[in-house]
C-alpha cells in the first residue's frame, strides 16, 4: 500500500493551494491529514462541525467535501488576510460559516454550542482552552489534532508543549483516543 491519494481533491483545493503559497502562509495541514479529515467527516451525517484554525481553507475544503448536505461547519481564525482566501474560494457554501475572531473570545461567547466533530489546528482548543473544546463535544463526537510529530516550523520549547498535551489527553477519562505516527502526527479521540 502506498500513501498516494487517488481520490478526487476538493474542487477549490488547487486554487486555495496556489493562493496559500502566494500569501506566504506555511502552517497548512498536509494533504494526508486533509484526506483523513474528509473520511472522518463522512462518518458524521447530519452533524455540526467545528474547525479551530481555518488558515487559508485547505483543510476546510476537505472537511466540507466529506460532509453531507445537512451538516454545518463553523471555522474560525484570527487572521483576516488568510481567512479571506477561504472566503474567496469556499464562502459560497451555505454549510460553512467563516468567523474571524480571537479563539479565546470565541470560546467565551460560544461555550454553549455542541459539536459532533472538532478539528483543532491552532492554539485555542488544543494547547489553550483544551477542556473547553472537549466539553463542546457531543457523546460519540470526534476530536482531531495534527502536527504532533516534530515539525520544522516549531518554535523553541514547543516539543515539550506537545508532549504535555499528549499526556493530558491520555489521562482524560472522557475520551477514547488513538495516536498515529503518520502524516504529521495525528491524534483522534472520541468522546464517551
Amino acid at each position: 500500500m502506498n500513501q498516494e491519494i487517488k481520490q478526487a481533491y476538493p474542487k477549490a483545493y488547487h486554487e486555495i493551494e496556489k493562493a496559500t503559497a502566494d500569501s506566504g502562509f506555511t502552517m497548512a495541514s498536509d494533504v494526508l491529514t486533509c484526506s483523513l479529515l474528509k473520511t472522518l467527516a463522512a462518518t458524521k451525517p447530519g452533524s455540526t462541525f467545528l474547525e479551530l484554525g481555518t488558515g487559508t481553507g485547505l483543510s476546510t475544503s476537505w472537511i466540507l467535501e466529506g460532509m453531507d448536505a445537512e451538516s454545518t461547519l463553523i471555522s474560525i481564525d484570527n487572521d483576516d488576510r488568510f481567512l479571506a482566501i477561504a472566503q474567496q474560494f469556499l464562502g459560497n457554501d451555505d454549510r460553512l460559516e467563516l468567523v474571524c475572531t480571537d479563539g479565546a473570545d470565541w470560546f467565551e461567547q460560544n461555550g454553549h454550542l455542541m459539536f459532533n466533530y472538532i478539528f483543532a489546528d491552532t492554539w485555542h482548543g488544543k494547547y489553550l482552552l483544551l477542556n473547553e473544546a472537549i466539553n463542546m463535544l457531543k457523546p460519540g463526537g470526534l476530536y482531531i489534532i495534527d502536527d504532533m510529530l516534530p515539525q520544522p516550523n516549531w518554535p523553541d520549547g514547543h516539543a515539550e508543549k506537545a508532549i504535555k498535551l499528549v499526556e493530558d489527553l491520555e489521562q482524560r477519562q472522557d475520551l477514547v483516543l488513538t495516536k498515529q505516527n503518520w502524516a504529521t502526527g495525528i491524534i483522534i479521540a472520541a468522546k464517551k
